[in-house]
């Protein structure tokens, strides 16, 4: 009797999880982009060291979540072109004179080439950090902040890319 109860209650989950129309994002995406990407990234002159992070990133999203390749941009029918708009550092607590907590707001501008033509959205995300009194230790904490911001940034992409997507799929 257990067994039949734990059937049932199985067999009716997954009618109901099937059942709701759930689609992942990478079936939203497939409606806004192809399956061959070509990523470029603007290397910002002030901070280049970020532009390999963002390009690495940028790429595993397009692996990972729009379920495409990377290719070269000969060869591809979407394109994606990311700039690194920049940052700026605000002090949000101090002690003793010194900033102990700040607020990075980083900029990330993305222009994309795919089936609906040419769009340009920027997409600013805050990250706050504790800031230590260090010097060295204080720029790898700044260089870390902005890699978690770029990293928002990349996710409200794909959520932006996601909703069109959807908007599209609806019509």
């Amino acid at each position: 009797m257990n067994t039949i109860v734990k059937f049932w209650m199985t067999v009716s989950m997954v009618l109901l999880v099937s059942a709701c129309g759930y689609k992942p994002s990478s079936h939203m995406i497939k409606n806004v982009f192809s399956d061959t990407v070509y990523v470029e990234v603007i290397v910002d002159r002030a901070e280049p060291e970020n532009a390999p992070f963002l390009r690495d990133e940028m790429n595993r999203l397009v692996y990972t979540r729009f379920k495409g390749r990377v290719v070269a941009k000969e060869q591809a029918q979407s394109q994606i072109r990311l700039s690194y708009a920049g940052s700026t550092f605000t002090p949000l607590a101090y002690k003793e004179g010194y900033v102990t907590r700040y607020r990075a707001t980083i900029r990330v501008k993305f222009d994309m080439v795919n089936k609906e033509g040419k769009v340009s959205k920027t997409i600013s995300s805050i990250v706050e950090s504790d800031i230590e009194e260090s010097s060295l230790s204080s720029s790898a904490l700044r260089t870390e902040a902005i890699r978690i911001g770029l990293g928002k940034a990349l996710d409200e992409f794909l959520a932006y890319v996601s909703a069109k997507g959807m908007l599209k799929e609806g019509k």
